[in-house]
């Protein structure tokens, strides 16, 4: 794996390049990493990966977890891993214990000895040895360390303890690590900005080719954030790439953006699609005049649209107008209302449209304009919804 920094905008954020030896071509950063199950994206057909945005769309997030089902970690590893597994080639897998989908952290249970996490065959206590035996098996690109993540309302104490307990974990994962792959330090505090500090301190004085940002979207607050990860980026080495989780909402991805984050583990597309809703908000906020959007229909704040209201029974035009996904060039939003799934393709090729525009908005100095204009889009949008609701009151 290979990092460099190519453009800093407004202070903390920049633009970079990651190269994955399995990807052809290199990965412009700040990315979204794509949410999958056992390899591959969830509702998205093996067949219509290459519809989306390349190289944007080779970046996958795996959890190991997924693994403690099913087929053997000795049979993955007689097959040559996950990519000879899933039949993804050309993709960069990033191995993170946690799934914010199906394996949520569950510090209650957590100990000394492991980790512990709520899975889809139950709660289950993973040790540093079992983690990277699963790791072996997998052969990833990149993988984080085995790190105790707690929420943002443990007491002090508890706090403390989880840092110790990632760091030693940490020590762990690097002298058992026998599959290569590049390791990424675990880096948690929950809502203490000393611990914070105190973990990333300790991590960055490690051999490792990157950081992974735990913790957050266990319960913080928006307005706490910049604080917690400015007092982690402000530590760590700047030509080394910082992944986190928990930041989705285009909101949270451009505060992450703000503070030196490069690479975002997110479940927003999941959880739109599984709700029905497709992506419709403008793709080049710095440009976007506020005073010339409306509220265009019902079911709709020119953020995104429901997809299950019944007003799209019969609306025979695209998702988005001139999108070139394949989604909008094959489908109406009436068949989208009658057959769910497709959309998937349509929000993921629109998000990885918006870490373009972010990028963009870097290269050119642009991007706290970008992130104000944004924000004051999706502002002016939530207005004229509620305006729209009261009215059909």
């Amino acid at each position: 794996m290979k990092f460099a920094v190519k453009a800093w905008s407004s202070g903390r954020a920049r633009a970079g390049v990651l190269q994955l030896g399995s990807c052809p071509s290199p990965i412009e950063t700040p990315a979204l990493l794509l949410s999958t199950r056992k390899g591959l994206p969830l509702f998205i057909p093996p067949d219509l990966l290459p519809s989306l945005p390349s190289p944007d769309s080779h970046l996958l997030h795996v959890s190991s977890l997924h693994f403690l089902e099913g087929i053997s970690s000795k049979t993955i590893s007689k097959i040559g891993g996950l990519h000879k597994l899933v039949g993804l080639p050309d993709h960069g897998f990033v191995a993170i214990a946690r799934d914010s989908i199906q394996c949520l952290p569950e510090c209650n249970s957590t100990n000394k000895l492991g980790a512990s996490f709520d899975t889809p065959v139950g709660r289950s206590l993973v040790k540093p040895v079992e983690y990277v035996e699963l790791i072996s098996s997998l052969k990833p690109n990149v993988w984080t360390a085995l790190a105790d993540e707690v929420p943002a309302w443990v007491n002090d104490k508890r706090n403390k303890t989880s840092v110790d307990r990632t760091v030693r974990w940490l020590d762990e994962c690097i002298q058992l690590n026998q599959a290569g792959g590049s390791v990424f330090g675990s880096i948690v505090g929950g809502s203490s900005v000393q611990e914070r500090e105190r973990c990333a301190q300790e991590v960055a004085s490690r051999s490792v080719s990157g950081y992974w940002i735990g913790g957050f979207g266990l319960g913080e607050s928006m307005d706490e954030r910049p604080a917690l990860l400015n007092a982690v980026t402000d530590i760590l080495e700047e030509e080394k790439p910082r992944l986190v989780s928990g930041l989705g909402l285009p909101e949270e991805v451009l505060q992450g953006v703000a503070a030196g984050i490069d690479i975002f583990d997110s479940t927003y597309i999941y959880h739109l699609t599984l709700g029905g809703f497709a992506l419709t908000f403008p793709l080049d906020g710095v440009e976007t005049n506020v005073s010339a959007l409306h509220l265009s229909n019902i079911g709709s704040d020119q953020s995104k649209i429901n997809l299950r209201a019944t007003i799209y029974r019969k609306d025979t035009t695209p998702i988005v107008e001139n999108c070139n996904c394949y989604t909008c060039q094959n489908h109406t939003r009436a068949y989208i209302n009658h057959l769910l799934n497709v959309h998937e393709i349509h929000n993921t090729h629109h998000y990885l449209g918006f870490f373009r525009s972010v990028r963009e908005a870097i290269k050119s100095g642009n991007f706290e304009q970008f992130r104000q204009k944004f924000s004051e889009i999706k502002h002016y949008h939530m207005h004229l919804a509620s305006e729209a609701a009261v009215a059909c009151m």
